[in-house]
């Protein structure tokens, strides 16, 4: 029986005492702890993997929006976000992700509202279940 080439991007796992686990980014090597959070029996020392779930969306507007920026000759310059995951009441699960994101200056009306309907457009975002709410702003200084 032959084996079917790997198709997708490879993520390994390993836990540790104390409900952490540490992730391996398969292609680079890079690495990332996780642990449960506080109101879970974690400590709260790094990401847990709802916080992931919440800073995987903010990363992936954030890089679509310089993605589809670049195709259409826009210079976007900085963009900066905060997310706020927000849990249900038990069975906890993700109800609402908020994000804020910080816009450079100089953006015309056309380029704005285009770079905002691509941010809810991203991957994450359309990956993300239809219960959990999304609310996204956008600040620009001019």
């Amino acid at each position: 029986m032959s084996q079917q080439p790997a198709t997708g991007v490879v993520m390994s796992l390993v836990s540790a005492p104390q409900l952490k686990t540490q992730v391996t980014h398969g292609p680079s090597g890079a690495t990332l702890p996780t642990e449960a959070p506080k109101d879970n029996g974690g400590t709260g020392g790094s990401f847990s993997p709802t916080d992931l779930v919440a800073t995987a969306l903010a990363s992936c507007v954030v890089t679509t929006m310089h993605l589809v920026a670049g195709k259409e000759g826009i210079t976007l310059g900085e963009v900066r976000a905060t997310v706020e995951k927000r849990m249900t009441p038990p069975p906890r699960k993700i109800g609402e992700l908020v994000i804020s994101i910080l816009m450079p200056s100089g953006l015309v009306p056309e380029q704005r509202a285009m770079l905002e309907k691509i941010a809810h457009e991203c991957p994450v975002a359309r990956s993300l279940h239809p219960d959990v709410k999304v609310t996204a702003s956008f600040g620009y200084p001019d």
